[in-house]
């Protein structure tokens, strides 16, 4: 089993030179070249030039590189998913996903574009209709035609459209994410968190990571650099986690055990499925260290 970190997804303006050679040497797991919210509208044609050179001359070493889009109802749509296809990095992130057929056009827009078929399409979930619609959206990963491979989570415009208070804990937040995570874990997609806002609070940016951890997201879009350790230690498994789930494996192994359902270890009663989840406990703690 192998899986790839994306603990920490952090957003970079796409208009910034100085931000975008930053992002080699940020041990962020995943890098968002923004092309949308964090470009103002008279910088949008650089930040494109500039994001798909950047792209296209690498050095990002093992961390994840995706280009988020302006959506295509947009005056910028169509001309950032041309260079994004044709810069070719890890996945293309498309705005305001509301409905499964948003997938697919954007899909078949990657694709006439010329995408190489290992870029990934990933959906911004940030709309009212996108909450309604996320079962019907996260099946579309079924499809390989659909290249879908992560939901993210956009907060702040949920909250913006709905009238939602973004206060401490969530609440008028947690029923949209858990209902969005629910879609992704029964479709076989990856789910990331929406930023947290006050990156000068890092109590408040732990206490929302260890929130998104405890609902099972993958990890948490970011918007400062400052945010990526604290999310990094937090989304990453402990090292009595890692401990107990090698230990796990182990008895699980022996010959045995081979046809037992449930086992009592050091007075646990531990089940088969325990085990699985211990695999993937150990997968991700592995190819977190393999990023040095």
């Amino acid at each position: 089993m192998s899986l790839r970190p994306r603990r920490s997804c952090l957003y970079m303006p796409g208009s910034n030179a100085r931000a975008l050679e930053k992002a080699r040497t940020l041990p962020a797991d995943v890098l968002i070249l923004d092309l949308e919210d964090a470009v103002a509208p008279d910088a949008k044609a650089a930040a494109r030039n500039q994001v798909a050179e950047a792209v296209k001359a690498g050095g990002f070493g093992r961390r994840e590189v995706v280009i988020r889009v302006n959506g295509p109802q947009t005056p910028w749509g169509e001309a950032d998913m041309a260079a994004a296809a044709a810069a070719g990095p890890d996945a293309i992130l498309v705005p305001k996903v509301s409905t499964p057929g948003d997938i697919m056009m954007a899909a078949r827009a990657m694709r006439e574009a010329g995408a190489p078929e290992r870029t990934r399409l990933w959906a911004m979930m940030e709309t009212p209709l996108a909450m309604l619609n996320a079962d019907s959206i996260a099946r579309t990963a079924a499809d390989p035609a659909s290249r879908l491979s992560v939901l993210v989570m956009g907060t702040n415009d949920l909250a913006k459209e709905t009238r939602a208070r973004l206060t401490p804990g969530r609440p008028a937040m947690l029923a949209w994410l858990s209902i969005c995570l629910a879609a992704a874990r029964a479709h076989g997609v990856e789910i990331v968190d929406g930023v947290y806002n006050d990156f000068g609070n890092e109590a408040g940016l732990r206490a929302e990571c260890e929130q998104g951890r405890d609902l099972g997201m993958d990890g948490k879009t970011l918007i400062h650099p400052n945010q990526v350790g604290p999310c990094n230690e937090i989304f990453a498994p402990s090292a009595d986690e890692v401990g107990w789930a090698r230990k796990v494996i182990a008895v699980f192994d022996e010959p045995a055990n081979a046809a037992k359902g449930a086992l009592q270890i050091e007075g646990r009663m531990v089940e088969r499925l325990h085990a699985e989840m211990a695999r993937r406990t150990v997968a991700i703690a592995d190819s977190i260290a393999a990023l040095g």
